[in-house]
């Protein structure tokens, strides 16, 4: 499958520099100007961004692109706002690595309704921006953080969480509202609690009604979770924390639903059913500004419900009921119509997620989209001309694309965006434009604005690979990977990716590093750009074959892909691994005695099982931030896909690593942070431990104060020299 564009400008620039693992991770950034963050504003005449630094790519300004004089320019500079060293409280801190947000500067940044004015988020105040006269002024100067901030839809009020309390602050008279009361200790009003950022991608506990009378909101009590005493080990100190973190099988939140009025402050309580063990998962208003729906979830992950409650009449219906007998994944396709007749919903009841038109009684009119593939999101909808714009993989599960359907009655699906590049979309709210974010596996993220039929309209960040550009002294040592497909054990197809060695050497055998995640709602083996295939690109020049295969239980590929590692983890997931080193071995310049693997998270786990279970295949092995022991992790996820505890025990035993550690044969490296709140420390010393009662030499390499995702410069740098190191030394190179 030869998906990838042509690497331009290799002819010129034919003598490459080398690439180094200390220039991958080091300024300027050799993705170029990768703009994040795009949107319209309210009036369209702009597009706004956010950008980093030329001197420092991990501090953002915002930028706009004026369509009234087609120019790019930095609407707000982020020092100007605010200079120096940020303090965040521990909870911003939490927010941020949910949503996996890094940087300095601008990293949030909310519009008006009426286009004048831009909200941001900085050091724990809230600052308003007047395009007006392009000044700033602080709206909160506390010494409490505030948090979570937004414009109201009419854009009269900012609300915000201050202390575990939801407010609303007047623009106009700075007065302050403070909508709930009794936030502090364990309860959370207006806030998302921890499996709901991290698991159900819901990062907010609160929803604004369109006309600014109410606002619906969550209580949350935390005191039903056991507090457990986690460590975070920095360099000078160890702290500890006593957090309330939902292990699998044990007790959740209890959460109510409110809808709170600004004029008075008066509370109604939604009646969420007798069953109290439930998720509260999405909330949103209809157009009518007195329908809230929101969509519950019990506690197996089975039973989907959106509800309807009428905070006029206090009345409520199911308008949809999605049941399943493995889980239901969650989704944000959930749009009202102007009509206040219809609205769009997506399901994967055909095995496929695809939209359904449904009237707002709960009448299904019919299936929008069909077929063995899947719909991303939905990215527009224009009711006058009937027509639903959605983001899908039609053509192929590597790439996303544009596309246009009929809404109202049948009709064919057009694709609107070009083949050979992935692409990530953003419509303007009248439907008739689009910014076009797209690349491919090795042409860093370039974005341009478009006519809703594809025309190009112009360049919002060309990011040309020309000689300015950073990525270019590099580019013709780039290796251009293969793609391909074999068949799983039940005869599904497996995706795969290859980077070699450019201009491999006849008759002899090379290395190869396996790079696996393995996981739910993650997918490897697409035609983007990813700054991580950099490192990869490096290993490729330093000798190695670098395989990526996306194996059963990964997604955009159906439920039936996901579904086969029901209740037991870390078995076809593993069986397709062995699928694809049997590929290798049949490649005459595979060294079929040096094939290591590497993954980091569930990727760390899956190095782990497969090193364990799979020694003859995998020689050497690096974990990254594994996984060890299910019954450490979160009630959402790991009940999601093994069940409760108590109903499925013997899956959890056996999806575990242990059992299996006396069967490690290779080299192994385990490191993680040691501050991790995700997949916390604890399942790295407890493997350390079991290794060494049954002593299996390993290597361990730990983080001091880095949380999951290892950010940070020095420690990728430092990072990504161990693992070479690691493979280099087990493969001798």
């Amino acid at each position: 499958m030869a998906l990838t564009l042509p690497l331009v400008m290799t002819t010129q620039f034919a003598s490459a520099q080398p690439l180094t693992i200390e220039r991958i991770f080091s300024d300027p950034g050799l993705a170029g100007k990768a703009p994040v963050k795009l949107k319209f504003s309210p009036d369209g005449s702009r597009v706004t961004y956010l950008q980093g630094k030329v001197e420092d790519y991990d501090r953002y300004d915002l930028w706009e692109y004026n369509l009234k004089d087609n120019t790019n320019r930095v609407l707000v500079d982020s020092e100007q706002l605010f200079s120096g060293t940020e303090s965040l409280s521990d909870e911003e801190k939490a927010r941020r690595e949910r949503q996996r947000i890094f940087g300095k500067g601008i990293l949030e940044y909310t519009w008006s309704k009426d286009g004048k004015a831009l909200l941001f988020p900085l050091n724990g105040d809230l600052y308003y921006y007047s395009l007006l006269d392009g000044k700033s002024k602080k709206l909160t100067n506390t010494p409490e953080f505030e948090t979570d901030a937004r414009f109201s839809p009419k854009g009269h009020f900012v609300s915000f969480i201050r202390e575990q309390n939801l407010y609303a602050l007047n623009i106009a008279s700075g007065q302050e509202i403070k909508l709930t009361q009794d936030g502090g200790g364990a309860i959370k009003n207006g806030m998302a609690e921890f499996v709901a950022q991290e698991e159900m991608g819901r990062m907010t506990g609160y929803w604004w009604a369109g006309d600014e009378s109410k606002v619906a909101f969550t209580r949350v009590d935390e005191s039903p979770v056991a507090e457990a005493i986690r460590n975070e080990i920095y360099a000078e100190e160890v702290k500890l924390f006593n957090q309330r973190y939902p292990f699998t099988g044990t007790a959740n939140v209890d959460i109510q639903l409110g809808v709170v009025s600004i004029s008075d402050q008066n509370i109604e309580w939604i009646d969420l059913g007798k069953d109290k063990d439930i998720y509260l998962t999405r909330a949103k208003w209809l157009n009518d500004s007195q329908t809230l729906s929101y969509q519950w979830q019990d506690r197996a992950q089975q039973k989907l419900e959106l509800r309807f409650y009428n905070s006029k009449t206090k009345q409520q219906k199911v308008a949809v009921t999605e049941t399943s007998n493995t889980w239901i994944n969650l989704h944000n396709d959930l749009r009202f119509l102007k009509d206040n007749k219809h609205f769009i919903w997506a399901s994967e009841r055909d095995g496929f997620k695809h939209l359904y038109l449904y009237r707002n009684n709960g009448q299904l009119v019919r299936q929008i989209t069909q077929g063995d593939w899947i719909v991303d999101d939905i990215k527009g909808v224009d009711e006058k001309s009937g027509i639903v714009y959605f983001a899908g993989r039609v053509d192929s599960p590597l790439e996303s694309h544009l596309y246009q359907t009929s809404l109202f009655k049948k009709g064919s699906i057009k694709r609107i965006t070009e083949q050979g590049s992935y692409h990530g979309i953003v419509m303007a709210d009248d439907n008739k434009t689009f910014i076009d974010s797209f690349s491919s596996v090795n042409q860093p993220t370039s974005v341009a604005l478009r006519k809703n039929n594809g025309e190009f309209i112009t360049w919002l960040e060309q990011n040309k690979l020309d000689e300015t550009h950073p990525l270019t002294p590099y580019l013709a040592d780039l290796a251009l990977p293969e793609y391909g497909t074999l068949a799983a054990k039940d005869g599904q197809t497996l995706h795969y990716r290859l980077f070699k060695p450019n201009n491999l050497v006849k008759g002899k055998k090379y290395p190869v590093i396996v790079n696996v995640y393995g996981g739910p709602h993650a997918q490897r083996v697409t035609n983007s750009w990813r700054s991580k295939n950099l490192y990869f690109q490096y290993m490729a020049q330093q000798g190695y074959v670098i395989f990526q295969l996306d194996n059963r239980g990964s997604y955009n590929r159906g439920k039936k892909f996901e579904d086969a590692i029901y209740k037991h983890l870390g078995v076809v997931e593993v069986e397709d691994q062995i699928t694809g080193v049997e590929y290798l071995r049949s490649l005459d310049f595979v060294d079929a005695n040096r094939i290591g693997i590497y993954g980091h998270s569930y990727g760390g786990y899956m190095a782990l099982m497969t090193m364990f279970k799979a020694g003859d295949y995998f020689q050497a092995g690096v974990s990254g931030a594994p996984v060890t022991d299910w019954a450490l992790y979160d009630t959402h996820y790991t009940e999601r896909y093994l069940g409760h505890p108590e109903t499925n025990a013997k899956g959890y035993e056996a999806s575990a690593v242990f059992p299996y550690a006396d069967q490690l044969k290779g080299p192994l490296l385990i490191y993680h942070g040691m501050a991790d709140d995700n997949v916390l420390f604890t399942h790295a010393t407890k493997m350390f431990k079991v290794l060494q009662d049954q002593v299996k030499p390993f290597e361990m390499m730990t983080y001091p104060g880095s949380k999951h995702s290892l950010r940070g410069k020095q420690v990728q740098t430092h990072l990504h020299q161990t693992i070479s190191n690691f493979f280099d030394k087990s493969f001798k190179q």
